[in-house]
């Protein structure tokens, strides 16, 4: 069996990645997403998944509308945590070991997420879904898989994107002309403002060296094909001639 090129990834996702055309939760979706995920299983390799909220709730919207800011984050916060239940779920359905593992207190339905056993459930071979973003309000989901990714010694973030297979000069879905990017640096993507996730997460993966690939997470063996090495989506990282 070909050996893995990275031993521990951290998987981000979106919420907009298990919602379905009329549904907040797609059961196809995660059953795909599910799939993906668990054929890095026989590689050995471990996994953390960090996945957004915005198919159940969109801060920045209620918060235009004047709700108080920090009110709608820990909402958004509480719609990670479903949206983590449910993948863990189809994830168990395949077959794989997992655990939830939640910044804020939901100890009903999942751990508090704690370094230290999360980095030991890896090591059991346990996909760790980590849920509720930081903790606190202010920092999005992105900012969440970068410190966790540092936390946990990720070897790299896999940066999922819908129907979008890496970082583009412009939004190819608009403009024809776009051309991608198979490399970026940190400095670069900050400066040229390209769609890789917040510049307050970005910032940290420079600061902390820590690589990202960003791939289309709606194209059937991409997480495997990355994980073992295949030159596919834009790397992100703090050298130009890395790949």
């Amino acid at each position: 069996m070909q050996q893995p090129k990275y031993r521990r990834v951290l998987i981000k996702l979106s919420g907009e990645q298990i919602k379905g055309t009329d549904e907040v939760v797609s059961y196809d979706m995660l059953d795909y997403l599910a799939r993906e995920i668990g054929v890095l299983h026989q590689y050995k390799v471990d996994v953390a998944v960090v996945i957004g909220g915005g198919n159940i709730w969109r801060g920045n919207q209620s918060i235009a509308r004047g709700m108080d800011a920090a009110q709608s984050h820990y909402m958004g916060m509480l719609g990670t945590i479903i949206n983590s239940l449910a993948l863990q779920d189809a994830l168990e359905r395949h077959g794989l070991d997992t655990r939830a593992m939640a910044a804020i207190q939901m100890n009903e339905v999942a751990e508090p997420y704690i370094r230290r056993r999360a980095t030991r459930h890896m090591a059991k071979g346990r996909v760790v879904i980590l849920a509720g973003g930081t903790g606190n309000p202010y920092f999005t989901t992105d900012s969440a898989a970068a410190l966790r990714a540092a936390e946990l010694h990720a070897d790299v973030i896999l940066m999922a994107k819908n129907g979008v297979d890496g970082i583009y000069t412009a939004d190819p879905r608009r403009h024809h002309d776009a051309v991608k990017l198979d490399h970026v640096t940190y400095m670069d993507a900050l400066n040229r403002g390209l769609a890789v996730m917040d510049s307050t997460a970005l910032t940290f993966c420079m600061d902390n060296n820590i690589p990202i690939i960003v791939f289309n997470a709606l194209e059937a063996g991409m997480i495997e094909r990355i994980v073992l090495g295949e030159r596919v989506g834009t790397l992100v990282s703090s050298q130009a001639t890395e790949r």
